[in-house]
């Protein structure tokens, strides 16, 4: 059975909790101090300390209630690394949550050792989709988490803004790999992807914010060049904090889970039609939406909203991506960010008069539509059919069933009414209630009368 998801999160909580503590107190020992700078009417903090050279300043970051609360717990943190494990080895073994490969998470690591999320760098791709689930206090499905590729991205005005370099992105990996090459591309002096023997591959990648370009984009504060890409601005803009579970937990950054699930929405419809990547990309959306549904309803909404805002190329990205994810968990985000189903190009709900029934239980008629491939399940109560379509007290089930059969059209009609253009009470469903019947025929005789064809 699996563990509920309360005792789940506040075991990564305070996971978390030592994980931040213990990263800060490895990236600033105590024998310097912090002092902050103001740079463009922004407060900024940075490390000083002694050196052979004079002064040694690393930086810390932005100006925050939290990093104020480690600065100043600074000097009475200690890592307890064994506490760290234990805590790792019961969300791994106990509740069954994804750990990255060994191979991965070493690099990881050492990625996060050298600074680079503390650089505000972002840890993206299928290594940061395992971090969801003991965020959100959820298995999700294992078949999506696998990956040999980690990859790293950050935007280049802040690569320039953070006044500090960590070792060259190949040394770094060479010290963990000695097999760790370039990967040759068209701009030969631009290295943006680095492999190791046996495929491990890292990636390092920049927000496209400009026009479209391929050319290569340097990041300064990781000594590596960086592939630009479309939509990934949206991705990492105000990143979470994250612990990846390899052996005392692994302190990063990720894209948040509602970001991430609407990101992967667009890129899935500028993949190769059929592609792994595509099918990957939908089903990793689909399971974070499941959950973020029901979890983070309203930081989900304002994501779609800052997406969807962003003109007719995104939206027409999103819509597709809308419709090739599974319609129970659309339905949830329409519901979510109330919008209703017609937003979708080429849904449609048809009819093929299977057999109806009458739900003594649920006093109603039940029958079934199609809407791209997929079950409707429709109904229309027993007093909508008494109030509109003539009494049924005292009729049989099969009396009452007849009356649906003889109207059918109208209230099919009704149906495909409310499936399409009315907000979404249930996934996969439609109801027709009395109070509504009014409403619904008038819409389907004005659209009769206007000429317009519903969808």
């Amino acid at each position: 059975m699996p563990a509920p998801p309360l005792i789940v999160q506040t075991t990564y909580a305070e996971l978390l909790d030592r994980c931040r503590a213990a990263a800060f107190h490895d990236a600033f020992p105590e024998d310097g101090s912090f002092v902050p700078k103001t740079i463009k009417g922004k407060r900024y903090w940075y490390f000083q300390k002694k050196s052979d050279g004079g002064r040694e300043q690393k930086y810390v970051g932005p100006e925050t209630p939290e990093l104020l609360k480690q600065i100043a717990q600074h000097k009475q943190t200690r890592d307890d690394e064994r506490e760290s494990r234990a805590l790792v080895s019961t969300l791994v073994r106990s509740f069954g949550l994804p750990r990255p490969i060994k191979e991965i998470g070493n690099i990881v690591a050492a990625l996060a050792k050298a600074g680079v999320f503390r650089l505000r760098g972002v840890l993206i791709g299928t290594v940061a989709y395992q971090a969801y689930s003991p965020m959100l206090g959820a298995r999700l499905p294992q078949t999506i988490l696998q990956t040999g590729d980690v990859d790293i991205a950050q935007f280049q005005n802040v690569s320039v803004a953070v006044e500090e370099q960590i070792p060259p992105a190949l040394d770094l990996l060479k010290n963990i790999d000695q097999t760790f090459r370039p990967v040759p591309n068209i701009h030969e002096k631009n290295v943006t992807s680095y492999i190791a023997k046996g495929g491990l591959r890292v990636d390092f990648l920049t927000p496209n914010e400009g026009e479209d370009t391929d050319v290569p984009q340097p990041l300064r504060a990781f000594q590596t060049d960086a592939e630009p890409l479309r939509f990934l601005d949206f991705l990492i803009y105000d990143p979470e904090p994250a612990v990846l579970l390899h052996d005392a937990g692994i302190y990063v950054a990720v894209p948040s889970p509602q970001r991430f699930a609407i990101h992967k929405l667009i890129i899935s419809r500028r993949r190769r039609q059929g592609a792994a990547k595509q099918d990957k990309d939908v089903r990793q959306s689909a399971a974070l939406l499941d959950i973020l549904n029901e979890t983070r309803p309203y930081e989900l909404k304002s994501a779609w909203q800052e997406a969807y805002g962003r003109g007719p190329a995104w939206q027409k990205l999103l819509l597709e991506g809308l419709g090739s994810i599974p319609p129970s968990t659309r339905d949830r985000l329409l519901r979510t960010i109330e919008h209703p189903r017609n937003i979708i190009l080429g849904l449609d709900l048809t009819f093929s008069e299977p057999v109806p029934h009458y739900d003594f239980e649920r006093d109603v008629v039940t029958f079934v539509g199609e809407a791209g491939r997929a079950a409707v399940r429709c109904a229309i109560s027993r007093e909508a059919l008494d109030d509109n379509f003539g009494a049924t007290t005292g009729l049989s089930n099969e009396q009452r069933l007849d009356k649906f059969r003889k109207n059918r059209p109208a209230i099919e009609k009704m149906a495909r009414e409310k499936y399409l253009n009315w907000s979404i009470e249930e996934p996969e469903t439609v109801l027709i209630k009395t109070m509504e019947v009014s409403k619904l025929l008038n819409k389907t005789a004005n659209t009769r009368t206007s000429g317009y064809s519903l969808r």
